[in-house]
């Protein structure tokens, strides 16, 4: 215990070598324990190394009330759950639109030219967003990351994310409004 406490504060105090300690003794048993719950490598591998640089980067503000063991394996799990559930999200989302093009769509190939044309469209809207915003909507929208990890990853507050992507989103329809508009002439 009091082994770890001492790690632990040359940990807080930006002590890379207590990093790499912390590191070496636990990194393996994290990647089996990642493993053994969503049996792919490199996705387990990347979990791992998630939680690793969450806690060099959260070093001096860190507050362990266990052990630094039951702390690394709490973020784990959680790093865990974001990825089933950004996989479920994922083949929801996959699903239905497979599903809505084969419904609606007569001509697959035309079809997949319009869409592909659309999804350019947003690429096109999304890059005209200021160069943050657009960053966290697409670590958003596209990497499929929660709002607290953009803001670990961006060092900016939760709110400024949520902020930032309601923002993107009210953009996004501001100048998608007139061309659905159109189409739903058209039609």
């Amino acid at each position: 215990m009091k082994e770890e406490k001492a790690l632990l504060a040359r940990l807080k105090s930006g002590d890379e070598k207590a990093f790499e300690l912390i590191y070496d003794l636990m990194a393996g048993r994290l990647y089996n324990y990642c493993n053994s719950r969503i049996n792919h490598r490199e996705v387990s591998e990347g979990i791992v190394q998630e939680v690793f640089i969450s806690l060099w980067q959260k070093r001096t503000d860190l507050t362990i009330t266990s052990s630094l063991e039951s702390y690394l394996f709490g973020s784990a799990k959680y790093q865990i759950l974001n990825h089933i559930r950004s996989e479920k999200v994922r083949r929801i989302y996959a699903n239905k639109l497979g599903g809505y093009l084969l419904k609606n769509f007569e001509n697959p190939t035309e079809d997949f030219m319009a869409m592909k044309d659309f999804s350019f469209l947003i690429d096109e809207i999304v890059g005209s967003l200021p160069p943050k915003c657009q960053k966290v909507f697409k670590m958003s929208r596209y990497e499929h990351l929660s709002i607290q990890e953009i803001s670990i990853k961006m060092q900016i507050s939760t709110r400024t994310v949520e902020n930032h992507i309601t923002k993107a989103l009210s953009h996004i329809r501001k100048e998608l409004k007139p061309l659905l508009g159109l189409a739903l002439l058209w039609l």
